[in-house]
């Protein structure tokens, strides 16, 4: 192995260019710029064995066997994706060179260049294919899950190794010139413990993630549940008579009408674009694209009070609901929490006496499906404000709209308390990933018991 110099190679971006004329006491300057004084330098060559995968074949030939195998579809950064793994005939020479253990690394060849994943013996026999470079370790001062992270890192964050795939039509990256990259080498402790501290904040991610995929069902089966039998307990819906109408079961003592016949409807404008003038005032600008079933404090533009005269748009207050009738976000709802105009593209409902806006809110979200088999229009229907105001909506006693409201409310509430902390586990990871293979925090002091097992 060769140790970190101070010699540069010039086909390699430096790590932190702003350290270098502010490089701490205890850094040193490498080839991937200033690192920590115990970091070596060395080729990933030098520490992994590289293998490249089988090429596809459809055919099968006798002396072969079906193995699972891997396509740089199923490899994403840090995590494999094994909802479809294909099979492929393999001779024993084969499988044996080309099975994956746990521990390897896989690196895309073409693609997305250099994505990079560790494979965890989640089956008991896979191999993969030619796109597909395996890293397998020299030595036992490797931790491989310590290179995942590096990858992530060098590639989306450091922006080194880019334009180092082959040249050629489709840009690749070769064996050899993944082979000739440089990696940073710390104590083989401190690998761990970095890796570890990634891996901690990662699965606090996922499972945050999971929290927010169970609450998105769990609202879809409230939904199902309220608009059917009303906000009553699930024992005791079986005892809630019910009628058949058209927009399917509801309670007996509740309507379907007409949303005409309950609400007024309107829509905005947008003045004209010659007149720069018109835009960038004080008035927030609802456009149908930010119509997302959220509640909207923000806009991308806003309007001058010379645009709003010289327009079709007009003011709507505070808790109007919206719905978007045009392109990709047709059908999407949301609510103002502030004064605000709006483009053509967006419909204004005001509920008379006895219906609620944040009912109605989640009424459109429940029965959207049958709002848009109402679309006409080309590749990218519309709907209008006759068909909006045609749609019809289950109509519960004021008390009940209420509550189904107060219900799904708190659902949202939690999604968006998740939402939050996936995005601040987010940044964590991204600022951590940095400063960690930057040496710029370290932690090469944490303990962690002694383990040969791939976490």
């Amino acid at each position: 192995m060769t140790s970190g110099g101070n010699s540069v190679d010039t086909n390699t971006n430096h790590l932190s260019p702003q350290l270098e004329a502010d490089q701490p006491e205890d850094f040193k300057m490498t080839e991937l710029g200033p690192l920590p004084e115990e970091w070596r330098v060395v080729k990933i060559g030098d520490i992994f064995e590289i293998q490249q995968g089988k090429a596809l074949s459809q055919k099968h030939r006798a002396g072969r066997s079906p193995c699972p195998f891997l396509r740089t579809a199923n490899v994403f950064w840090g995590w494999i994706d094994l909802s479809i793994v294909d099979e492929m005939d393999f001779t024993d020479n084969e499988i044996q060179r080309l099975r994956l253990l746990p521990g390897d690394l896989l690196v895309c060849e073409g693609g997305n260049i250099g994505r990079t994943a560790i494979w965890r013996g989640e089956l008991p026999l896979c191999c993969f294919q030619n796109h597909l470079h395996r890293l397998r370790a020299k030595c036992e001062e490797i931790e491989s899950e310590f290179y995942m992270y590096w990858m992530q890192a060098a590639i989306l964050l450091f922006g080194l190794y880019l334009g180092q795939g082959n040249k050629t039509t489709i840009p690749n990256l070769s064996k050899a010139r993944l082979a000739r990259f440089w990696v940073p080498l710390p104590p083989l402790p401190e690998q761990r413990a970095i890796a570890h501290v990634l891996r901690t904040v990662q699965q606090a991610k996922e499972a945050t993630e999971r929290v927010i995929q169970a609450t998105r069902e769990l609202k879809k089966s409230l939904m199902r549940h309220l608009f059917t039998y009303g906000p009553v307990p699930v024992e005791e819906a079986e005892r809630v008579p019910l009628k058949e109408t058209e927009i399917g079961p509801v309670p007996e003592h509740w309507e379907v009408m007409r949303l005409g016949e309950v609400a007024k409807t309107t829509s905005g404008g947008t003045p004209s674009r010659k007149h720069p003038e018109y835009f960038g005032g004080k008035i927030p600008w609802v456009k149908s694209g930010e119509l997302n079933d959220n509640l909207i404090s923000y806009t991308e533009e806003t309007l001058t009070d010379a645009g709003l005269s010289n327009s079709n748009a007009k003011v709507f207050p505070k808790g109007t609901l919206l719905v978007a009738m045009y392109g990709a976000t047709a059908g999407k709802v949301g609510i103002l929490e502030c004064d605000a105009a709006t483009n053509q593209a967006v419909c204004a409902i005001f509920p008379h006496e006895g219906l609620i806006s944040r009912y109605l809110f989640y009424v459109f979200i429940h029965r959207r499906t049958e709002l848009l088999s109402e679309r006409y229009g080309g590749a990218q229907p519309n709907i209008s404000q006759t068909v909006i105001k045609d749609f019809n909506i289950p109509l519960p006693p004021l008390s009940e709209q209420r509550e189904i409201a107060r219900i799904l409310q708190a659902v949202d509430k939690k999604l968006q308390a998740e939402e939050a902390r996936k995005q601040a586990l987010e940044t964590l990871f991204k600022t951590l990933l940095h400063n960690l293979m930057t040496g710029k925090i370290r932690v090469n002091n944490i303990f962690l018991p002694e383990t040969t097992e791939v976490k």
